[in-house]
């Protein structure tokens, strides 16, 4: 089944097929309890980004340009609604490209980022430097050394697509693995 299932989601998600992604989403669901992050039902949440536990999220091989960068990433809130999320994330050295999926805005704790968007602007973010990325958008991304950010992410199309991405994404990456 795994076979099936992997030749049937990756063709669904590269065609960008809607009937065939919502032949699968009985069993993607099912699978949601593996791949989504639960949400934090709290009217308050404070605290330091260093004390966030960071985990293990690998980039997409197919967009790794140089290097063998390592992400971690963790999410801090969700909006109640589920459309906007506070994430930190950080990266050690190396070269990719990165597809926004959702509108982001990222503030810079630790290290930098050379960016160069696909019209190419090219802009050194640093610490203190924010940037914001609209949905759909793609950019290079050149690490050196290090860099640890704040992420506000939003959500502006279906949430449920969105999510469906996402999950898409995470498995295709675990059946590689």
């Amino acid at each position: 089944m795994a076979t099936n299932f992997r030749h049937n989601v990756i063709h669904a998600e590269l065609t960008g097929d809607g009937m065939a992604i919502q032949n699968f989403i009985p069993t993607i669901m099912a699978m949601a309890a593996v791949f989504a992050v639960p949400r934090v039902g709290r009217d308050f949440i404070a605290g330091h980004p260093g004390d966030i536990e960071l985990a293990e999220r690998p980039i997409d091989p197919d967009w790794i340009v140089s290097g063998e960068p390592r992400a971690r990433a963790a999410r801090h809130s969700v909006s109640t609604d589920g459309r906007a999320a506070t994430q930190v994330w950080d990266c050690t050295a190396g070269s990719f490209h990165w597809t926004f999926y959702e509108e982001e805005t990222v503030y810079i704790l630790e290290g930098s980022v050379r960016v160069t968007t696909e019209d190419g602007n090219v802009r050194l973010l640093g610490v203190g430097d924010m940037a914001y990325f609209a949905p759909r958008s793609r950019a290079l991304w050149e690490i050196d050394d290090y860099v640890k950010k704040i992420a506000f992410c939003r959500t502006t199309g279906n949430p449920t697509v969105t999510l469906l991405r996402g999950m898409l994404g995470r498995m295709r990456r675990a059946i590689r693995n």
